[in-house]
């Protein structure tokens, strides 16, 4: 079995961060992979550097293509678009993987642990990664609009009617959500430097409100987006501890592991760590300096599934354990169930209520099943979905193909 052709697609009218990846085989197989974020350099580097060595490989020897991929990256810098493309491809090369063999992806990693995963809802909305009419194409991370009040607009219904929501998140068997209502302060001038307690009052309105109604029936999760600097986010989390929260997760922005630590020795509140890391010696370090209660991990960020699996046992090794990211594509999503399902140190699987009934389904062709707050495992060889094939047609969605030739 060769490799014959790799193509990409940024599907803008849906989600414009979003590059979707097909890798064809002589076998007529077809494996899919995704990654998030600058997608035109993430196309570009697939494209226009290594399809000079993939084309013709055996798309099974997948750590094979892992390391060199990896390696020969290294020696001008890995951890941006160079580890984002060798994501995407690597989810593919499972696929291709699973369907060759007529498998899901967690059977191939060691088979099944749990059948369903256990998902909390960040609340997020429509516009909060997908396509919107301010901005169609480009949103910093950290930065989107609450928005209006609108069907799943999570984000609205956070802010402002947060007992609403979290009932109703809990009438769907959801037993945890994620709010990222810290967000306008850090925006201010100078804000990742200074917090005030009025602003940090107002960020945690919501957390108040559901606790008084709803007592400790759903857990709470806060996520600061890597913005604010050791002292803020010691006092945010000092005011945290009376909500008895899940975790924090990247108050502090998370470029100096040691500091890290001293947060979370000073937090009093349990710390998750970093869907912000790529690296695996980031995940290392955390872990022997005692930086995290929780491992995060991005499954098309880190080096895809054949990265997650390793920093997921990394993980157990310190009886830390770890929950998977996703805002950003359902591969993204699925990946991290596939990890999961195979391993028995998942906690949890992060989800979008609005991603999966809006925006998912306009991309791939089997619907991502929640029931009473856990994703059922997919059953259908490979990683259980594929691309919808008209996001692929040529002149349409920035479509680049390469070829074997």
């Amino acid at each position: 079995m060769q490799i014959t052709k790799i193509e990409t697609s940024i599907a803008d009218s849906i989600m414009p961060g979003l590059l979707l990846v097909r890798i064809h085989t002589s076998e007529g197989i077809v494996g899919c992979g995704e990654t998030y974020y600058a997608p035109h350099a993430v196309a570009a580097m697939i494209h226009d550097w290594m399809s000079h060595y993939l084309m013709g490989k055996n798309p099974l020897d997948i750590e094979a293509h892992w390391r060199f991929l990896y390696e020969r990256a290294t020696n001008f810098g890995s951890r941006g678009t160079e580890l984002r493309a060798i994501s995407a491809i690597d989810l593919a090369l499972w696929d291709i993987f699973g369907q060759a063999t007529s498998q899901p992806v967690w059977q191939l990693l060691g088979g099944c642990v749990q059948e369903s995963i256990r998902t909390y809802n960040s609340c997020g909305g429509p516009s909060y990664g997908g396509a919107n009419a301010e901005k169609k194409t480009h949103t910093w991370p950290g930065h989107g609009s609450v928005g209006n009040q609108g069907p799943l607009n999570d984000y609205w219904s956070a802010v402002n009617e947060p007992v609403e929501l979290a009932r109703l998140l809990v009438s769907e068997g959801y037993q945890a959500l994620k709010v990222w209502t810290l967000d306008f302060a850090a925006h201010k001038t100078n804000g990742p430097l200074h917090i005030t307690h009025k602003d940090i009052t107002r960020a945690l309105e919501p957390f108040q409100k559901i606790r008084e109604s709803l007592g400790s029936n759903i857990e709470l999760i806060i996520d600061g987006h890597g913005f604010f600097q050791l002292a803020p986010a010691i006092r945010i989390a000092k005011r945290l501890q009376e909500y008895d929260i899940l975790w924090a997760e990247d108050l502090l922005r998370v470029d100096c592991v040691d500091t890290l630590s001293d947060f979370r020795d000073k937090a009093g509140i349990p710390v998750a760590v970093s869907e912000m890391f790529n690296g695996p010696d980031d995940y290392r370090l955390a872990l022997e300096k005692r930086a995290a209660d929780f491992v995060m991990i991005d499954p098309t960020w880190v080096g895809g599934i054949s990265q997650t699996r390793n920093i997921t046992r990394l993980a157990q090794f310190y009886n830390v354990p770890v929950v998977m990211h996703d805002c950003t594509g359902p591969l993204t999503l699925l990946s991290g169930v596939h990890v999961a399902a195979s391993s028995n140190n998942v906690a949890w699987q992060e989800s979008l209520r609005a991603h999966l009934r809006i925006l998912y389904p306009q991309l791939i062709d089997t619907p991502v099943e929640v029931e009473q707050g856990r994703i059922i495992i997919p059953k259908i060889p490979g990683l259980g979905v594929a691309w919808l094939p008209e996001l692929f047609t040529p002149g349409t969605n920035q479509y680049r193909a390469t070829e074997l030739t």
